[in-house]
């Protein structure tokens, strides 16, 4: 385990399951990818654990509804709640609701990390995005639902309009900090 996963799982009361939430395009992939390198744990794309017809939805433009997201995120939670190694998974959880499902599910302390960003940087980063099969018109239906994490949750905010490699120190510190 690497020093900063050591220092995390201690300050974070042994935490070991967080998601990284947002709209599509604020970069749950790139920060969770780089994040799970930084700390030596398995990241978990929650693109992969769509059913098929909401990749198809999604893909034709149309928005998902409830109904759609349930089973998506059923298996998020489970995927959360298996015993191992530290997991990061990248999951939109927009509403709380959704992130109640996940919490629920997961029955194990779970940390969500809202990567934030204004619409505009947002829509930049989806255009510049080959072969997603989100596509950027889908943005405004994301903000509409989007439910902030408020601080009854324990949610990390990060501002994602940054260089990389700065959102995953500044989570890593926020992550270590929020927990003394």
């Amino acid at each position: 385990m690497s020093t900063a996963a050591s220092r995390l799982r201690s300050s974070a009361g042994g935490v070991s399951r967080f998601v990284l939430m947002g709209v599509s395009g604020c970069g749950k992939s790139s920060v969770g990818g780089a994040l799970a390198e930084r700390l030596g744990a398995t990241y978990v794309d929650g693109d992969d654990l769509h059913p098929e017809p909401n990749i198809r939805k999604m893909g034709a433009g149309i928005p998902l509804t409830d109904e759609d997201r349930w089973p998506w995120l059923l298996r998020v939670g489970q995927m959360l709640a298996q015993d191992g190694a530290m997991t990061i998974i990248g999951c939109s959880a927009l509403k709380r609701a959704y992130r109640d499902r996940i919490r629920e599910t997961t029955r194990k302390p779970v940390r969500f990390i809202h990567l934030a960003g204004a619409r505009d940087v947002i829509l930049a980063r989806m255009n510049a995005r080959p072969g997603h099969f989100m596509p950027s018109s889908l943005l405004d239906s994301q903000f509409a639902a989007l439910e902030p994490p408020t601080a009854d949750e324990g949610a990390v905010i990060v501002n994602i309009d940054q260089p990389l490699d700065q959102i995953v120190t500044g989570v890593i510190a926020a992550l270590e900090e929020g927990e003394r």
